[in-house]
């Protein structure tokens, strides 16, 4: 419960917004857990550690996902306040990593309202002709979806038992989930499924025509493709009000931001149509996360199967916690999901010395690797290649690398890692925060470090500076 077997649990400051949440007095929350009010004034205080008995019975009384209680967001906040820290705005500061970890661990609420901030920040920075007033500040709604997406970690079980158990009537039907899907439109919902030529679609791979009651897909769309677009159009048709009781539930005011969501969240009940949660999650137990087997067995691409993945965080039939990236081959992330914890800077990209790069040179295979990040935590990784839509001559489809993240202790279930020996690949989550002084690949030095200014050397490290020193100068001044 968590990150080391060996410390025991302070979660004060969740545990005292998981009160607040719940609209309880301190004395009720220890009448429920059979506590005295003191304990759990002690407890929220992080002076006396919350134990296993507490803990299940905050699970039973207010039914709770232990694991989503004890191993929060504690490493992602951290992560993305370090990277606010490295800005030249705070470089002076030299804030210790250690009185960060106590922000976030003690006051989550504080950490949080920080990092809002920074970001504001950001995109003021983004758009010089931005006011200060939050009114005319830019505002962007990709971010804000992915907070949202972060913030429930990726699962939404109403959305996930619905869809499982619509597949359940469609596969009564036979095997062919497309036929079930154009069935169920063109019956229940008078909208016919037609798949037509490239050049009639214009560049679109779906369309919607309302007046002809049509969904029309491109020839170019993947059969897997076609049954993933004939269920998100299901999903916006059929059950629309679920979904917008999901948008309703964030806190999303932005109204770009919430049709944003609103199509993420029919995306994932399309997955979940053609991956229910109960077979797949079996599937994917009984094959040891084999990708490949996955993909083939639920007639999936390669990326769906990945992104279903992180999604499996069903109380009872929890699967491997997953972090999955998508990114493009210049290192551009399009994509980013998690059930489980990674440090992926918010403000930077990632580590070349992660082999999720080297995908692109080796199309089709499936490349390991185990990682060891600066503070020691352990990690392997899962890493290939996909192509997008194909298109027609002479444009070039879109090619991405998709990394698949789990904590060290979770490998034993995943085939990939049977075998995966040797050293682990000392990564970091980007030249701004890593403090390594042996990495070759350094593009830019550490934020918090002085730099070493030496004419008469040049070593195979770009960058030399002081691994004991918390001010940063720059090398004009040096």
């Amino acid at each position: 419960m968590t990150n080391d077997t060996g410390r025991k649990l302070f979660i004060g400051g969740k545990l005292r917004r998981l009160r607040r949440d719940l609209g309880l007095s301190q004395t009720r929350l220890a009448e429920d857990l059979g506590i005295s009010p003191s304990y759990a004034n002690l407890m929220e205080r992080n002076q006396r550690p919350v134990s296993a008995q507490v803990l299940i019975r905050l699970a039973e009384v207010y039914y709770l996902d232990i694991g989503a209680l004890a191993a929060s967001e504690d490493d992602r906040s951290l992560t993305e306040l370090q990277a606010a820290m490295s800005d030249p705005l705070f470089r002076d500061l030299a804030v210790p990593q250690q009185e960060l970890r106590d922000l976030v661990e003690t006051c989550p609420s504080v950490a949080d309202a920080i990092r809002r901030l920074y970001q504001a920040y950001q995109q003021t920075q983004r758009d010089p002709d931005a006011t200060a007033g939050a009114e005319s500040r830019p505002f962007d709604p990709v971010e804000a979806v992915r907070n949202a997406i972060e913030a429930a970690r990726n699962y939404f079980p109403a959305l996930d038992e619905t869809a499982e158990a619509l597949a359940t009537e469609l596969a009564e039907a036979g095997p062919d989930l497309l036929g079930a899907l154009a069935a169920r439109l063109q019956a229940r919902h008078s909208v016919r499924l037609r798949i037509l030529p490239a050049d009639v679609m214009a560049g679109a791979l779906r369309r919607f025509d309302r007046h002809r009651r049509q969904l029309q897909l491109s020839e170019m769309v993947s059969p897997s493709g076609r049954v993933f677009q004939a269920a998100f159009q299901l999903a916006t048709i059929e059950h629309a009000a679920l979904i917008d009781a999901l948008v309703d539930e964030t806190a999303l005011t932005d109204a770009t931001a919430r049709r944003m969501f609103r199509i993420f969240l029919a995306n994932s009940f399309a997955g979940a149509v053609m991956m229910p949660y109960g077979r797949f999650f079996a599937a994917a137990e009984a094959c040891r996360y084999d990708v490949t087997v996955l993909a083939q067995r639920f007639n999936a691409s390669l990326e769906q199967v990945c992104h279903r993945l992180t999604t499996l965080q069903r109380a009872g039939a929890r699967g491997v916690p997953f972090f999955m990236i998508r990114v493009d081959d210049a290192g551009n992330v399009s994509k980013r999901h998690a059930s489980g914890r990674f440090h992926l800077s918010r403000y930077g990209g990632t580590c070349p010395l992660w082999n999720l790069h080297e995908t692109f040179r080796s199309p089709g295979a499936i490349l390991t690797q185990r990682l060891e990040m600066p503070d020691g935590t352990a990690f392997f990784s899962i890493a290939a290649s996909v192509s997008g839509a194909r298109q027609p001559f002479p444009a070039r489809e879109a090619r991405f690398a998709i990394g698949l993240v789990c904590e060290m202790k979770y490998a034993g279930r995943i085939v990939y890692a049977d075998g995966e020996g040797g050293a682990a690949a000392r990564i970091g989550t980007n030249c701004r925060l890593c403090e390594r002084t042996d990495c070759a690949q350094r593009a830019e030095p550490p934020a918090a470090r002085p730099i070493l200014i030496d004419e008469n050397l040049r070593g195979v490290v770009p960058f030399q500076f002081d691994p004991g020193r918390g001010r940063t100068q720059r090398p004009g001044n040096a």
